[in-house]
């Protein structure tokens, strides 16, 4: 399996956007803290996490090979389980099937809820700090803030036995903790 290391470094060479790279650090942290939560790989599901959108630059424009194109790329370097999570993140635009484990969920609605934790941060005085689950649950009512973000997949963490305030706990102490590396803190 690829080390953490050299994930890291295959992302900032595949996807050197900063913004993709913070996305990338914060679905890691949110990954590792799900796995810890239940009982399952740390270093694989972070390594997943932090790679999941490798083919961003490419697929921005042709969204039907989002999360194929990565999966294809990681071949041999994660397990198929990881390969099937990369590729069911993105179902609805590429036409895999859609998620089935608990791995495919956690990408899915842990991936996707950096992108509302991200920007409530940017809005609030002090960033990171004092954030609560619900002041989250109260931005997802807004569907004008951070518009892009799927609320319906960040929902879906309840198909980790997790509800949706303790999901959002878990996803805010994650990224609090790598908040000065991704310009949160």
């Amino acid at each position: 399996m690829i080390t953490r290391e050299e994930a890291f470094e295959l992302l900032k060479t595949r996807n050197g956007d900063p913004a993709q790279i913070n996305h990338g650090l914060e679905s890691e942290a949110v990954l590792r803290a799900l796995a810890r939560k239940l009982g399952k790989d740390e270093d694989l599901w972070g390594i997943t996490g932090l790679l999941h959108d490798l083919d961003y630059p490419a697929t921005k424009e042709g969204v039907t090979r989002h999360g194929l194109d990565t999966a294809d790329m990681l071949q041999g370097q994660l397990p198929e389980d990881a390969l099937n999570a990369i590729r069911r993140h993105a179902a609805e635009m590429n036409g895999s099937e859609g998620p089935e484990t608990d791995f495919d969920y956690a990408l899915r609605c842990g991936e996707t809820v950096t992108g509302l934790v991200h920007t409530a941060a940017l809005v609030r005085p002090t960033r990171m700090e004092g954030m609560t689950p619900k002041s989250l649950k109260k931005k997802m009512k807004d569907k004008a803030f951070a518009a892009s973000v799927n609320r319906d997949e960040i929902r879906e963490s309840d198909k980790l036995g997790l509800e949706l305030g303790e999901f959002l706990q878990i996803s805010i102490d994650a990224i609090t903790e790598i908040a000065p590396e991704v310009g949160l803190a």
